[in-house]
């Protein structure tokens, strides 16, 4: 799907960092043939390709990983929302994931960093994002409860249960915002933004909302389809005028509304919070850009689901976990509390993000952009 692109005269910078057996990029007029012409591109393997062999070697990955842990009884059952089927279950996606990576990065003479992992700060990065994430959690659920529309009940643990559980709850929220963002904000974006114009991420969009036509699934679709048409627009006109950030915005508008609908087949999920995990995604691509790797985004995204999940004893996706430290319960119109679907859908929400959004920007946006391992790409010919 990588369309041909003629690369950007190299700066000191870029270049930098770049691996040091990167594949150099192809001579300026060099015309490749034949079957190389399929599968090589002027930056290595074509996107395409790199993404079809991702996402079949995760799906290959994950399925032994997870037949492994059915027969020794670590997933599967009827278990409820636990800590234990929560790790193991994510460990199953996160395993799955890193061996995709590696191969994929092997193929392409790259480091499992190279996608999205390297820059600046990352320790401070990843910390900050940690921060964020509960503290915009913990202003939805004040919103919430200012509103009237969630109840505090009762603390549901006491004495070492409550570090236990936290500890245990914060282990699988790091696994699950180390898979979702390594997935989505770390590989597709990367392997996207180097590889992708306005055509290609309208024919992909436009799959996602077909499928989600085709086999209906409730309320919740229009989540993704708002997201879907917010960014037509914006990225028609970044295609027009020939940007050369053009392939980072089309790739995240992509893996944005791809986020989205992969959360269509929670239970208990409502168009809102189809749109506000969509959203979501789309801030931690912004994140991306302007701290120059994905850290921030897994704390973040960690520390959010710890919060909502653990802390506050909210439903997360209409799942109420086992273990949590609070107890919290939604009250009146579903449309300002989010009824079975947690905190994430109520309307509440959109401006919550919005404030996350902006705090990110006056935090790193004033700064000089940060440089992104992932080739920037110049004129697309379409």
């Amino acid at each position: 799907m990588e369309p041909e692109i003629q690369p950007l005269a190299p700066q000191s910078a870029q270049e930098a960092q770049q691996p040091p057996d990167a594949p150099a990029p192809a001579p300026e007029g060099e015309a490749y043939r034949g079957l190389r012409w399929i599968f090589i591109g002027s930056q290595g393997l074509r996107a395409g390709w790199s993404v079809a062999a991702f996402i079949l070697l995760l799906l290959l990955f994950a399925f032994a990983i997870g037949t492994v842990f059915s027969r020794a009884h670590l997933i599967g059952g009827r278990e409820t929302f636990t800590a234990r089927s929560g790790f193991f279950s994510e460990l199953v996606g996160f395993l799955g994931m890193l061996g995709a990576a590696a191969i994929v990065a092997l193929i392409e003479h790259r480091r499992i960093l190279d996608y999205n992992l390297t820059g600046p700060r990352r320790v401070s990065h990843f910390v900050s994002g940690l921060v964020a994430g509960f503290a915009a959690l913990s202003a939805l659920v004040g919103a919430l409860a200012w509103g009237g529309w969630l109840h505090f009940g009762p603390i549901a643990l006491s004495g070492h249960q409550i570090f236990t559980y936290a500890g245990l709850w914060g282990c699988v929220f790091l696994l699950v915002g180390c898979v979702e963002e390594g997935t989505m904000r770390c590989f597709l974006l990367y392997t996207l933004t180097r590889g992708i114009n306005f055509w290609w991420a309208l024919g992909l969009i436009g799959a996602i909302c077909i499928d989600l036509v085709v086999r209906g699934k409730g309320q919740g679709i229009w989540g993704v389809y708002v997201i879907a048409a917010l960014g037509l627009i914006p990225c028609f006109l970044l295609h027009l005028r020939k940007s050369p950030v053009s392939g980072f915005w089309q790739a995240a508008w992509v893996t944005s509304t791809f986020f989205g609908f992969g959360h269509t087949g929670n239970n208990g999920e409502n168009w809102i919070g189809i749109f506000t995990a969509a959203f979501v995604g789309f801030v931690f691509c912004v994140s991306v850009k302007v701290t120059g790797s994905a850290w921030w985004a897994i704390g973040c995204h960690a520390a959010w689901d710890w919060a909502e999940t653990y802390f506050y004893g909210a439903a997360d996706s209409g799942n109420v976990a086992t273990g949590h430290y609070l107890t919290t319960s939604p009250v009146g119109n579903t449309l300002w509390s989010g009824g079975a679907d947690g905190p994430e859908g109520s309307l509440l929400v959109l401006p919550i993000i919005l404030l996350l959004l902006a705090v990110l920007l006056l935090a790193y946006g004033r700064k000089r952009p940060a440089t992104l391992t992932a080739p920037v790409t110049a004129q697309v010919a379409d």
